[in-house]
C-alpha cells in the first residue's frame, strides 16, 4: 500500500468510528426531544456510518498493487464508492422528505427538552465539519474521490445542522414565549432534505464524470505547469497528452517532438526526463507513457538548438498550456498559410 493510500485509508477509520459515535449522540437527541428536524439529522448519520463504511473498503480495494486482471489497478473503486454515496444522499434526503410531510398529516404532540438536544446537535456539527474539511483537503491532496465524496458528506451534514440549529432555536425561544411552534420545526426538516438531496445529486454527477474519465482541469494545468518548469531545447513540442485518473494513480501519455537528429537511445533518455519532471511533482502516483516522435522541416521554425537538419530560421519557441498540449496533432502549423488559406476559402 503507497503512502498516500495508507494515508486516505487511515483518515477513513476515523470517519467511520465519528459516524458511529454521532449517529447514536442523535439518535438519543431525537429520542429526548422528539424533534423531526433532529431526526432528520439522525437519519443523515446513518447514511454517513454506512457510506463511510462502503468508503472504507473501497480504499483498502483501491491501495491493491495492479495485476494480470486488473493492470491499471483497482483505484476505480473509488469511483464506484463516491456513486453509491451519492445515491444514498439522495435517498436519505427522500426519506426525510416524505417523514416531514407525515409529519404536517399527523403532527407530533409535543417537542421536550429542546435545550439539551440543542446542545447535542451542536457538538455533533462541529465535529462533522472540522473532520469533513480535514478529509476534503486530504481528499485532494491524495486524489482519493471516496475521500474527498467522505469529506462533503460531512459537511453537508454540518450546514443541515446549522440551519436545523437556528430553526429549533426559534422554536424553542417561541415555546418558551408560549406559543405553538411545531409546524417550523416539520418546515425546517423538509427544507434541508431538499438540500441533502440536491447536495447527493452533485456527489453522483462528479463519481458519473469520473467513470467517463471527464477532464480534471486544474490537474492538467498542473502537469503542464511541470512540463515548462523542466522544459529544454530538445523538448520541441508535446501535444495529445491526455492523464487518466484510477484513484490516488494519475496516468499520463502524451506524444514529444524531439530531434530527428537523435538516436533512439537518446530518445529514450529525454522520454525519461520528461518522466522524472512529472514524478518529482507526483512521486510513484503517477505512470507515464511518453511516445518521442521525430521532428519535421517545418518544426524547424519552433526549434532554437544548433542543428545540421535545418531548413528553416528560426522564428519562435511555442508557448504551451493546458488546451494547447492536448490537440491531437503536432503543431507544424503555418499561420502566414493558414492566412492564405482561410481567405482563399472566403
Amino acid at each position: 500500500m503507497s503512502s498516500a493510500a495508507d494515508d486516505n485509508f487511515q483518515f477513513q477509520k476515523i470517519i467511520v468510528i465519528l459516524g458511529f459515535t454521532l449517529l447514536i449522540i442523535k439518535y438519543f437527541a431525537y429520542w429526548l426531544t422528539g424533534s423531526v428536524s433532529i431526526f432528520t439529522d439522525a437519519t443523515e448519520s446513518i447514511v454517513n456510518v454506512v457510506a463511510a463504511c462502503v468508503g472504507i473498503y473501497a480504499l483498502y480495494l483501491s491501495a491493491k498493487p495492479a495485476d494480470k486482471n486488473h493492470p491499471f489497478g483497482h483505484g476505480k473503486i473509488e469511483v464506484i464508492s463516491s456513486a453509491i454515496e451519492g445515491s444514498m444522499i439522495m435517498a436519505a434526503g427522500a426519506i426525510i422528505v416524505m417523514e416531514t410531510i407525515k409529519s404536517f398529516i399527523d403532527p407530533v404532540e409535543s417537542i421536550n427538552q429542546l435545550d439539551i438536544g440543542l446542545v447535542l446537535v451542536a457538538l455533533a456539527a462541529v465535529a462533522n465539519f472540522a473532520v469533513g474539511r480535514a478529509a476534503i483537503r486530504k481528499g485532494r491532496k491524495n486524489r482519493s474521490p471516496a475521500l474527498e465524496a467522505s469529506g462533503k458528506h460531512l459537511c453537508s451534514d454540518t450546514y443541515s445542522s446549522v440551519g436545523i440549529l437556528l430553526g429549533l432555536a426559534v422554536v424553542y425561544v417561541a415555546q418558551f414565549m408560549g406559543y405553538d411552534a411545531r409546524w417550523l420545526d416539520s418546515t425546517i426538516a423538509a427544507v434541508f432534505g431538499f438540500i441533502i438531496i440536491f447536495t447527493g445529486v452533485g456527489v453522483l454527477k462528479r463519481a458519473v464524470d469520473e467513470t467517463m474519465d471527464a477532464a480534471d482541469q486544474e490537474l492538467l494545468e498542473q502537469v503542464t505547469e511541470t512540463i515548462n518548469e523542466y522544459r529544454h531545447d530538445d523538448w520541441i513540442d508535446v501535444y495529445n497528452l491526455r492523464l487518466i485518473k484510477y484513484g490516488p494513480k494519475i496516468y499520463v501519455d502524451m506524444k514529444v517532438v524531439l530531434p530527428r537528429g537523435m538516436t533512439v537511445e537518446h530518445m529514450g533518455i529525454e522520454s525519461k526526463e520528461i518522466e522524472s519532471a512529472i514524478r518529482s511533482k507526483y512521486g510513484d502516483s503517477v505512470e507515464t507513457s511518453i511516445n518521442p516522435v521525430p521532428c519535421r522541416p517545418c518544426h524547424c521554425r519552433y526549434c532554437c538548438r544548433s542543428c545540421l537538419c535545418r531548413e528553416e530560421e528560426f522564428d519562435h519557441v511555442l508557448d504551451w498550456d493546458s488546451d494547447f498540449l492536448r490537440t491531437t496533432d503536432p503543431h507544424d502549423f503555418d499561420p502566414g498559410a493558414a492566412d492564405e488559406k482561410s481567405n482563399n476559402s472566403d
